[in-house]
């Protein structure tokens, strides 16, 4: 569920699923203009059991749910809705969010070779690494972010978010200077930039800055390398697409689903 949804990647993902493992079930998207269009779509299908949602919904549906789980009340934004039904009662939706596991898991082995070079790094130099902690800079702020900030602190990893309209304790591009670039080493993009079709586009850094001892994530995974991580590649930095958070958050979406 979400809109628009020409760049859905679950679809395809669970329909080779099912024909693979032999499972009967269908997949269908749902493009819903508005989130009032939301209780239409639980009462006109009956045999839903399950939701994926996204982009602009991962916030807005929460009001139309009966219960969240304790992660995805914690992080205020939910990606995936079990639908439980019994009898004649109404159905009972409960959020959760897969989006965590998918991203925390798919940097984790990044993250932690970007340490051991910085801890390499600090004995090399004879200067201590007691309390060190990696930091990140999260460009974005809607509800893929709020997953991304959670699954970082997991990591024991600061966080600073970047918007263009900033609130409080946020950063705005513009106010981006070299300081920010030396000490945060991780960037993570949540925002759509550089999706297909627009894959001229990209966040607004200055990426001179970005050198080997970066980290670029994208949440985005098509086209499979953006221009956001070829800059941040020809720079030498370590980068990393959203393809497996997906593959991972898919996998965690389905278990969450089949739970009895």
């Amino acid at each position: 569920m979400g809109y628009p949804l020409s760049h859905s990647f679950s679809r395809g993902y669970f329909s080779e699923k099912f024909k693979k493992e032999t499972i009967d079930a269908q997949y269908e998207n749902f493009a819903l203009s508005t989130i009032e269009q939301f209780p239409g779509l639980i009462a006109q299908n009956p045999q839903l059991v399950g939701l994926n949602v996204t982009i602009p919904y991962k916030q807005a549906v929460i009001p139309f749910l009966d219960d969240l789980d304790p992660e995805a009340a914690t992080i205020g934004a939910v990606n995936t809705i079990r639908i439980e039904r019994g009898g004649s009662r109404k159905p009972r939706l409960v959020g959760f969010n897969s989006d965590l596991v998918g991203f925390r898991e798919s940097i984790r082995p990044y993250v932690e070779a970007l340490r051991k070079s910085f801890q390499l790094h600090f004995a090399e130099k004879v200067i201590s690494s007691d309390g060190f902690v990696l930091k990140a800079l999260i460009l974005g702020t809607g509800g893929a972010s709020k997953a991304v900030e959670h699954g970082l602190k997991q990591l024991n990893i600061e966080t600073l978010f970047v918007s263009r309209t900033p609130d409080s304790g946020q950063i705005s591009y513009e106010n981006l200077d070299q300081s920010y670039y030396k000490e945060y080493p991780i960037i993570v993009n949540t925002t759509p930039l550089g999706m297909y079709p627009n894959i001229n586009a990209c966040p607004p850094l200055d990426y001179k800055s970005i050198g080997t001892h970066h980290l670029l994530f994208d949440a985005v995974y098509n086209p499979e390398k953006t221009l956001f991580l070829e800059k941040g590649e020809k720079r030498g930095a370590a980068i990393k697409n959203g393809l497996e958070m997906l593959q991972l958050q898919a996998e965690a979406s389905w278990k969450i689903w089949n739970e009895k």
